[in-house]
């Protein structure tokens, strides 16, 4: 075979193997979320709350309860008992994500997975928010059973709710507030629900709010916004953050209006950016207040929901929790940055 015939098919070896080099797994998180958006499946969080970090394999023993699956967020909260255990997270762990929730698979490694959370959007990827979890906390379910195009959704409104095998006895595990499952039947004091793994289960109806699939929900008021944050005031800050286990300031504020069908985008920094921007004398409760450093000049770095009377709600930083404090209070009134509505008027 002569030198040209070699080189030839050297080149169209290459060619040939371009498909399987840039393929899921070895390519960047936008070819590999694309690939996978046509499937007959999707993938969904099959834990209560599942956290999403940096890189795999950075977490501490006292974070175990975090990793398994079922997870058990009330052992690993009530492990992180100090202000220094909790900040250890920053920069870190990245977002959570509740059951349910659909991701789509970016790269596995070894018994980790990298994630995009479709529902959470920001800058970093078109997909979703991006970050690892282990793989065992990721179920597989058929897309035509879990479209979110149609039906009806059960909607947590309580802090926590048990969701229960059919039989209304047995109890599966327990779901953070904002919970959203397909709803197959509405039964008196029961909502049966179609799980990632458990078949048909239950939730009772006083802990849910049913909203229509595909349907815009009625829009809140300011006040039932404010008192939906309130429901959480005592609970202690956690970075990344997204559940009623504990929410980082960005996390709070998404929560309360993702309750409602509205979804911000997940940092504060880019909530800086959504809506309709305000004026401090024209605040209203229910809007976003930011805060950025540099006098309120530079990157926005935190998120608080305007009350009423000149107080803001917001969940600060690790050692503090989901409080209520003046707007005028020392770190704050000097960083302000602006505000936010996400209301129609």
């Amino acid at each position: 075979m002569n030198i040209v015939k070699k080189m030839s098919l050297s080149l169209l070896a290459i060619l040939l193997l371009l498909p399987i080099l840039s393929a899921p797994g070895t390519g960047t998180a936008e070819a590999a979320a694309s690939a996978s958006s046509s499937s007959k499946t999707k993938t969904v969080i099959g834990v209560s709350v599942a956290t999403l970090w940096k890189t795999p394999g950075i977490t501490r023993k006292l974070d175990a309860p975090s990793l398994t699956a079922p997870v058990d967020m009330v052992a690993w909260t009530a492990a992180m008992n100090t202000t220094e255990k909790r900040r250890w997270l920053t920069g870190k762990t990245e977002t959570q994500a509740l059951y349910g929730r659909e991701v789509k698979i970016v790269q596995t490694k070894g018994s980790w997975s990298q994630v995009v959370v479709t529902d959470q959007s920001t800058s970093k990827s078109r997909y979703g928010y991006p970050g690892w979890l282990p793989t065992v906390q990721l179920k597989s379910v058929p897309a035509s059973e879990w479209s979110r195009t149609s039906g009806k959704e059960a909607v947590v409104s309580a802090k926590t709710s048990t969701l229960y095998k059919a039989d209304g006895k047995s109890k599966l595990l327990d779901l953070s507030f904002g919970t959203r499952l397909p709803v197959t039947s509405e039964k008196g004091q029961w909502i049966e629900v179609r799980t990632p793994q458990h078949g048909i289960a239950r939730l009772r109806a006083e802990d849910v709010k049913i909203a229509v699939v595909g349907k815009a929900e009625t829009q809140p008021t300011g006040a039932q916004l404010v008192e939906t944050g309130k429901m959480f005031l005592g609970l202690p800050y956690l970075w990344a953050g997204t559940s009623a286990y504990g929410f980082d300031c960005s996390g709070f504020t998404g929560a309360v209006y993702s309750y409602y069908g509205i979804l911000l985008p997940r940092d504060a920094s880019e909530q800086a950016l959504a809506g309709k921007a305000v004026t401090k004398a024209d605040l209203q409760p229910g809007d976003l207040m930011f805060f950025a450093h540099n006098n309120g000049k530079g990157k926005v770095h935190h998120v608080a929901m305007y009350i009423g009377d000149g107080k803001m709600m917001h969940s600060p930083k690790a050692g503090k929790t989901v409080e209520i404090i003046p707007i005028s209070a020392a770190g704050y009134a000097n960083e302000f940055a602006g505000a936010r509505r996400y209301l129609n008027e």
